[in-house]
């Protein structure tokens, strides 16, 4: 079995700052993407971020400039510091891995349960 579990969602003020980590664990082979989604009530579910196994990034226009991702391999973690946070960041984030578990040796795609963040004053 394979699980995604995030951590450090939250409420926080305009301006502030949230971090997110999302830690793989299970029957691991290799991951090779692995990124973050949200998706707010009565939204669809977009891509916030992603970054390679190699570290090559990509962002959504609406967060360049102030969410970096990043990612720890050694501990199959990927990281999402999120500064400068609107209300219009609120919503459900998701960590997504693409990845290869021992036990199939299949190519598939793997969703955390998601975690909030709320940005209000």
């Amino acid at each position: 079995q394979v699980q995604l579990v995030e951590s450090g969602g939250g409420l926080v003020q305009p301006g502030g700052s949230l971090r997110l980590s999302c830690a793989a664990s299970g029957n691991i082979y290799s991951i090779y993407t692995m990124g973050w989604y949200r998706q707010a009530p009565g939204k669809q579910r977009e891509l916030v971020a992603g970054i390679s196994s190699g570290g090559s990034t990509n962002y959504a226009d609406s967060v360049k400039g102030r969410f970096t991702n990043s990612r720890d391999n050694a501990k199959n973690t990927v990281y999402l510091q999120m500064n400068s946070l609107q209300p219009e960041d609120t919503a459900g984030y998701y960590c997504n891995a693409d990845l290869t578990s021992i036990a199939t040796m299949a190519f598939n795609h793997y969703w955390g349960q998601g975690t909030q963040v709320t940005v209000s004053s």
